[in-house]
């Protein structure tokens, strides 16, 4: 089958996709990726095996796919580049990854009588919702919630197939009007065969917590930190790796709270180093502010903590909460609420948890929890 996928963002890298990519490529499939240039892109015109076809399009153009509903001229541009490689290479299948270019798929089935795979990465309406873009002065006027949530319910119900990231988002879809068995759960597992890495001695006697990902509002580090000012007269360690656009503010409160000698900012680390830092520490975090987007769906590192048998301390989103009480892979707290959180952290610090009896998810990695099991039903959907 020859299929083009459709990423409303520059490609490489993202290995959600990159992982797809490589299972259909095995199965013999022909995969071409529609995506966006930016300057950074280099000219390759592959990925391995895949054709990349880059549009051009600059920043602002970019960011106006959030009122996309309103002012259709992003869906023009879309809509023009896309036809143009329909004519050219005459595929049988479109596979659009995330909610924002759902109107072109359909359109590209409704002309061209191929099949339309819509691949929900996210929560799209909710993660507008909660986004610094959407809540300034201009994003507030161009952005409807209840709109994106129309285009939803629309879209999902003419894709031929829905792929989502992990069950709770199955159910969301469902209770749009999707029949279940229209709907394939491909999660953002690991891919063992990739993923030899050395866990590394630990070189310290304190307890370490470490975060590792984006830094914005939303991904929680203000409760953490405000916990941690409880707990000043222990002996640990935050070490923080990463970047984005909450972090200044970030350690703006730790001077306040008076803890940056236990805070740590390490900044942005290539993957390796990162999982380094994360695996020579004694408990990894991932303290996600719950909302109706965390709460469908799952980050790839909570798979490869557990395979790492590292104890993870996590907010209490669904799906995280879910998968962690069942593979006893750590504890889970109150999103918001820094006493709890604190508690936790004490009786950790204090060692009145043994870390090895929060460390059990690698079993179930191996098992269940795996890109082996998840491309299955990614082939499923193109059987």
């Amino acid at each position: 089958m020859k299929i083009l996928m459709l990423l409303e963002s520059n490609f490489p890298p993202d290995t959600r996709v990159e992982n797809e990519i490589n299972v259909l490529l095995e199965r013999g499939h022909e995969v071409h990726m529609a995506c966006v240039k930016t300057k950074r892109d280099s000219q390759e015109k592959k990925f391995g095996k895949t054709i990349i076809h880059r549009m051009g399009l600059n920043e602002l153009a970019r960011k106006s796919s959030v009122a996309a509903l309103s002012f259709p001229l992003y869906f023009q541009v879309w809509r023009k580049f896309v036809q143009q490689l329909m004519d050219s290479h005459h595929f049988d299948a479109i596979h659009v990854h995330d909610l924002q270019l759902a109107r072109i798929g359909y359109e590209m089935k409704k002309r061209y009588g191929v099949q339309f795979v819509l691949d929900l990465h996210e929560n799209w309406p909710a993660l507008l919702k909660i986004s610094e873009h959407t809540k300034s002065f201009l994003g507030s006027f161009l952005f409807s919630e209840k709109q994106w949530k129309n285009y939803e319910r629309k879209y999902v119900r003419l894709a031929d197939k829905v792929i989502v990231v992990v069950e709770e988002a199955k159910e969301r879809i469902q209770s749009l009007g999707v029949a279940p068995d229209k709907i394939y759960v491909v999660s953002n597992t690991q891919n063992l065969e990739e993923f030899n890495f050395e866990i590394p001695a630990k070189e310290h006697d304190k307890v370490v917590f470490t975060y590792a990902g984006g830094i914005t509002f939303h991904r929680g580090l203000q409760y953490v930190l405000k916990a941690a000012a409880q707990l000043d007269a222990l002996d640990f360690e935050i070490r923080i790796v990463g970047a984005g656009r909450f972090l200044d503010k970030l350690q703006e409160l730790a001077k306040a709270l008076s803890i940056e000698q236990k805070v740590h900012f390490l900044g942005w680390q290539n993957r390796d180093a990162l999982l380094k830092i994360v695996f020579e520490s004694d408990v990894a975090l991932i303290p996600h502010i719950k909302s109706a987007h965390t709460d469908s769906t799952i980050p790839h590192k909570l798979f490869q903590y557990l395979y790492a048998e590292k104890p993870i301390l996590a907010s209490n989103c669904c799906p995280i909460e879910r998968i962690l009480k069942e593979t006893g892979g750590g504890w889970t707290y109150s999103f918001d609420d820094v006493n709890e959180l604190a508690m936790i952290m004490q009786q950790i610090i204090q060692k009145e948890y043994q870390l090895k009896d929060f460390a059990n998810g690698k079993e179930a990695v191996l098992t269940k929890y795996n890109w082996n099991v998840d491309k299955a039903n990614l082939l499923e959907v193109y059987q």
